[in-house]
Order: C-alpha cells, then structure tokens, then sequence
C-alpha cells in the first residue's frame, strides 16, 4: 500500500521559524543587562561549588545556612576588595593623568646611586649621561604623549565604577540563587544539552564546567595572591599609590605577564630616591611574588586542566576591550570553554596515519 505523501505549509513554517526567532531576540533583548552579571555568577558558582558542599557538611546538611556563609565570603573576600580597589583607581587617576600629561614633569632621573656599584659604577653612570645628553630629553618628550593616552585609556577603563558595582551585585543575586538551586539548574542545562546533542552536548557541558574551573582557579585566584602580595609589599616599602599599583597588579597577573611589570619600576624608584634598605628588602620579596605562580598555578589547576598561555592573554586583553574591567574574567572562561569543546570534537576521529609524501603520490594524476 502506498503511503500518500506529505504536503508541507511553506508559508506555516515560514512564519512559524520567523515568530520563534522573534521570540528568541526579544528573550535576549529583555535580559540583556542581566547576562554579564549571570554569567560572573556561574563562573563563581561553579568554581566554588566544591566548598559551598563542605560548608554545607559542616552546618549539619543546612541549605540555607550554607548560602548565606557563602553569600557573606563573596561580599567580604570578593566584592568588597574590588570595589575598594575600583574606587581608589578613580580617587587617584586625577593627580596621575594630569602628572603625566604636564610639560616638563616627566624628567629623566639622575641614578647617582649607579655610583656606588663596584668596579663598573663610574663608567655606567658617565655612559647614561651620555646617552641622556645626546637625545634621551628628546625622547622622553616624544613618549610623554603616549604615556598620557595610556593612563587615560586606564581611568577610562575603571571610570565605569558605577556599571562594575551593578554587576558585583547582580552577581551576588545570582549567585546565591545558584547555590541555592544549584542541582535543578545543572540539571536543566544538561538536560537541554542532551535536546540539541545527545550524549555529545552533556560531554560539552561537563568539559565547559571543567574549563570555567581551571580558569576561575588556576588563573584568577592565582593571579589575586599575587597581586595581594605584591601590594603589601609596595605598602610597606612605601611606594606611593600602592593601591592603585595594586590593580594594575592584578591585571597584569591575570594577564599572565606577572607582578614584576609592577615590582621592578618600584625597586628601581627605592634605589633612585636612596632608600636602598627597603629597595633590597622589595626586591627580595619580589623574587618570592614572581615565582610564586610556578609552584601555586598548577596546583590549582590539576592534571589535564592546563590551558595555553596564547588562549589566557587574548582571553584577557580581548575581554578588557569588550566588556571593561570584568571582561578580565570573562574573556579567558569564554576562550576557554571553546577550546576545551573544539579540543574534544577535534580529539574524536583518529589522527592520520599516512605520512604527507604518500597522500601526496596518491593525489598525482597517473
């Protein structure tokens, strides 16, 4: 028996795919100013997950009492520090700014401690002053713009004070909604992952849980005890501003290009001024804060868990662009999750087994 054939409505599906797609733009316009702050809250969420379940342990299996012990640590170890941090950046970027961009401000130092070097102190000392005498006034007056344009484009950065505390809350809110529901979202997530992939789609979600982990722990945490560190440093050595050094500090770490890009100038403006007591006590504990991260970064992020240094850097500076200072978390998470994906989908089929020269032969007209 034949079975009659289908007739599809064109103009049914047309409309029926155009009001879904409507629907689906109309959800993300709607909830829009809520998805950087849900997605800092996941990434938070999930990387702590591990402790919220001990605490939990802790309170005799209480909930409740568990997110709200968490909700208080983010506040207190989290938000709270940052914006500190953000508002000592916008207290000081006035003086800065105007320092930098001011004629005749920017001098050369005159290093009179080189001095003091034994053997080779005078000659290096008389050859900077050459070197200063025959163009490097010159120089510093072709770089001060530059300078200025760069510490402008910083203030201007964190000048969103406003819009970063917003999203430190929505995150907090998030947050202890997540930990709260924890289970039934995860479930949900995967269980839509299953809708679209099958068993491929709830891989991807475990794998971009596992990203978000490595990230959020091998690079972030990282990243705050150094610059943590670091900044007492600067604050007992009596560095001026060490605040505010503080966070480009911790921009830099993040940014896997390390505290000395801080530390060094700092020890450099001890010796010049001549306080070389604190100058070598600095430069002792920067040699503790520099190396810090080759013993603490892989044990956070654990076997099978390393990312590339490539993937963290343009994580970072990309999402510094895109997002303003909380870019600096997200961008790496979302570069990482990627490459974590592409990585499985990529690892599935077997690699070639045939060497170049053959599959070249086999592809040559006969």
């Amino acid at each position: 028996m034949t079975q009659p054939q289908r007739r599809y409505d064109l103009p049914t599906i047309i409309f029926g795919v155009l009001f879904i797609a409507i629907m689906i733009v109309a959800s993300f316009w709607v909830v829009q100013p809520f998805i950087l702050g849900f997605a800092w809250a996941g990434m938070v969420v999930i990387a702590t997950w591990p402790v919220l379940i001990k605490v939990q342990h802790m309170l005799w299996g209480r909930r409740s009492l568990a997110v709200l012990v968490m909700t208080i640590l983010l506040i207190l170890l989290f938000v709270l520090p940052i914006s500190l941090l953000v508002s000592s950046v916008v207290d000081n970027s006035t003086p800065i700014v105007s320092w930098v961009n001011t004629p005749g401000k920017l001098n050369i130092p005159e290093l009179e401690w080189l001095r003091a070097i034994p053997l080779i102190g005078d000659r290096v000392y008389n050859s900077y002053h050459l070197l200063v005498s025959t163009g490097g006034a010159a120089l510093i007056a072709k770089v001060q713009p530059y300078f200025g344009q760069t510490a402008t484009w910083f203030v201007a950065q964190a000048a969103h004070i406003g819009r970063f505390l917003v999203h430190c809350m929505l995150m907090v809110l998030f947050s202890a909604l997540l930990y709260a529901r924890g289970e039934q979202v995860g479930m949900a997530i995967r269980h839509f992952a299953v809708r679209l992939a099958a068993g491929r789609g709830d891989a991807a979600v475990l794998l971009a849980g596992q990203a978000i982990r490595a990230v959020a722990l091998g690079v972030v945490v990282t990243a705050l005890v150094q610059s943590v560190l670091g900044g007492i440093g600067l604050a007992v050595a009596g560095i001026p501003a060490a605040t505010l050094l503080t966070v480009l500090m911790f921009m830099f770490c993040v940014a896997q290009l390390g505290p000395l890009l801080i530390l060094i100038p700092a020890i450099i403006w001890l010796y010049w001024t001549g306080d070389t007591t604190w100058g070598t006590v600095l430069l002792i504990w920067s040699c503790v804060v520099g190396t810090l991260d080759n013993f603490l970064r892989p044990a956070l992020i654990r076997m099978g868990a390393d990312l590339p240094l490539i993937l963290i850097l343009s994580g970072v500076i990309g999402g510094l662009l895109a997002f303003g200072m909380i870019g600096l978390f997200i961008g790496p998470v979302v570069l990482a999750v990627s490459y974590r994906l592409v990585s499985a989908w990529v690892n599935e089929a077997p690699e070639p087994a045939v060497e170049q020269q053959e599959v070249t032969e086999d592809r040559e007209p006969s």
